[in-house]
C-alpha cells in the first residue's frame, strides 16, 4: 500500500481532481484520448473496481434489509453504488476488458477477496445497527485508498474523470454514515484510513453527492 504522507497528499488534492478532470473533459467522453491498450495494472484496477463498487451495492441493499426501518442511508447510498459500478462498466466497454461480473446476483463475486469480505461485512453488519453504520464507514474508506491509488497507476483522462467522480461519492457517503452515528450521540472512528485523513474528509464541503 502506498504511504500514509501519499494518502494524505491525494486526499487533499482530490478535492480539485474532480473539476481538473471534467474541464479537461468537457467536450465529451467520444473527446477522450483513446488507448489501445491498458497496462496490466490499469485493467486489474478497473476489474477490481467494478466487483468492490458491486460489494458496496450488495452490503447496503443486504443491511437495508436489517435496518431499513430505522434509517434510509442503507438504501439512499445503494442506489449511488449502482450508478458507481455501471460506470466502471462503461470502462470495461471502452477499453475492451473482460468484465468480472459474470453473475450480478447480491452477494456473488468472482475475486475471491471481495467474496470474504462481503461475508465477513454481513456478519458483522446485521449484529446491530451501530455495527451497520460502522461496516458502511469501513467501506467507503476502503473505497477511498483503493480508488487513490488506481488514479496514481493511470494517465487515461476517462479513467481519471470516473475515478475522481467514485471519490467524491466515497466522501460523500461517509460523511452520510457518520451523519447517522453522529445523531445517536457518538464519535465516528477511522477504521482504514488515518484519523487525520477521515478529519480532512468529513471538512471539506467542497465535494459533491455523485
Amino acid at each position: 500500500m502506498k504511504t500514509n504522507s501519499f494518502i494524505n497528499g491525494l486526499i487533499i488534492s482530490s478535492i480539485f481532481i474532480s473539476s481538473s478532470a471534467l474541464a479537461a473533459g468537457g467536450q465529451g467522453h467520444e473527446s477522450s484520448s483513446a488507448s489501445s491498450e491498458l497496462t496490466t495494472t490499469e485493467t486489474d484496477d478497473l476489474q477490481f473496481m467494478r466487483e468492490e463498487e458491486k460489494l458496496a451495492r450488495d452490503v447496503y441493499l443486504t443491511l437495508d434489509q436489517y435496518w431499513g426501518d430505522q434509517t434510509q442511508v442503507f438504501a439512499q447510498i445503494a442506489l449511488s453504488e449502482e450508478t458507481h459500478t455501471s460506470t466502471v462498466n462503461y470502462l470495461l466497454d471502452k477499453f475492451d476488458v473482460e468484465d468480472p461480473v459474470v453473475n450480478d446476483t447480491i452477494g456473488v463475486f468472482t475475486n475471491e477477496e471481495l467474496q470474504a469480505l462481503y461475508d465477513e461485512l454481513i456478519a458483522k453488519g446485521k449484529n446491530s445497527l451501530l455495527d451497520g453504520l460502522y461496516v458502511g464507514g469501513l467501506i467507503e474508506e476502503k473505497d477511498m485508498r483503493d480508488i487513490l491509488a488506481a488514479i496514481n497507476e493511470t494517465d487515461e483522462r476517462a479513467i481519471t474523470l470516473a475515478y475522481s467522480n467514485l471519490l467524491d461519492g466515497s466522501k460523500s457517503h461517509l460523511k452520510a454514515f457518520v451523519a447517522v452515528i453522529e445523531d445517536q450521540g457518538l464519535d465516528y472512528q477511522a477504521q482504514v484510513l488515518e484519523p487525520e485523513e477521515v478529519e480532512l474528509i468529513l471538512e471539506d464541503d467542497s465535494q459533491v453527492e455523485s
